[in-house]
């Protein structure tokens, strides 16, 4: 979904009077709608990708509740380096997962061996990289005390799904195509 698509044209819209007018200015309803509208946006690209960016959140929001109750520091750096190794992870497979493979395949070639392992053709989530950051930083400024976990679920998915960062994104990906 495009800024400039007929979609969301009708999309934008919806959304706004929905979040203005319906929920009464009740900021966690606001927070909700905003998470729905998001994820289904997110969705519509490709729905397949809804688990990865609801696991990051889900990740780094436990983690950061964790390093708040915690005040071991060998506890808080676990905790710490389980959040960068599973966004850390997952960015690293989507996006270099094939570039590793073809480059496995060219090395036994250039040694005369012939591999034939087939590529998964994994496929770029839109925006993975920025709400990996974000959710990661968060994390990090959560463990060195520079702020505050929320303890509101709803908030914090609204923060990492946000729509029109997300969409931006989209746009910069598929406008130098």
């Amino acid at each position: 979904m495009l800024f400039n698509s007929i979609d969301f044209a009708v999309f934008l819209p919806i959304v706004f009077i929905l979040y203005w007018f319906v929920t009464h200015k009740n900021l966690r309803l606001q927070n909700f709608l905003i998470v729905i509208a998001s994820y289904f946006f997110y969705g519509w690209w490709d729905w397949r990708f809804l688990s990865l960016i609801i696991f990051s959140t889900v990740v780094d929001y436990t983690i950061g509740v964790l390093l708040a109750k915690e005040s071991n520091q060998k506890k808080r750096k676990l905790f710490l380096w389980i959040s960068i190794l599973v966004n850390l992870g997952f960015l690293g497979f989507f996006k270099y997962y094939n570039f590793f493979l073809d480059n496995l395949i060219i090395g036994f070639t250039f040694f005369g061996a012939e591999l034939h392992a087939s590529s998964l053709k994994v496929i770029l989530p839109v925006g993975i990289s920025f709400y990996t950051f974000q959710t990661l930083s968060y994390t990090i400024d959560v463990y060195k005390k520079k702020l505050t976990p929320t303890k509101d679920f709803v908030a914090f998915s609204a923060f990492v799904s946000f729509f029109p960062q997300l969409e931006y994104l989209y746009d910069l990906l598929y406008s130098s195509q």
